[in-house]
């Protein structure tokens, strides 16, 4: 028998309009980026993406999340993290016109772990 392969887990702080299209999708995959978003960036630790959505996308969209999910390691390996600020503040930098691929390396569903209002 086969292992399962590895997976990383990858954290996305979203609004309620993304979220929104991520339902659309049945909870496994990204909506395609708009003309001014050349970059998906998923984060790489679940504190940063808290800090975004609660500090951020609440004071812009009168909502926060934090989504989870998980993308084959081997695949997302093609990207290097980029940091974006301090020690904790990495993020993977997507371009727009990847999206599609990157989607169909999630494995399982995306899904909500915090909310704030």
């Amino acid at each position: 028998m086969t292992s399962p392969r590895p997976t990383t887990t990858l954290w996305r702080p979203t609004g309620p309009k993304e979220l929104d299209l991520v339902r659309e999708l049945d909870w496994r995959a990204w909506p395609p980026r708009l003309p001014e978003q050349p970059i998906f960036y998923p984060v790489l630790n679940e504190d940063y993406a808290i800090r975004i959505a609660r500090d951020w996308n609440v004071r812009h969209d009168g909502a926060g999340f934090v989504t989870r999910f998980e993308v084959d390691a081997e695949f997302v390996a093609r990207y290097p993290v980029q940091r974006a600020g301090g020690e904790t503040i990495l993020e993977l930098w997507v371009p727009a016109e990847e999206l599609d691929e990157f989607n169909a390396h999630i494995v399982g569903r995306i899904e909500v772990v915090h909310e704030f209002r």
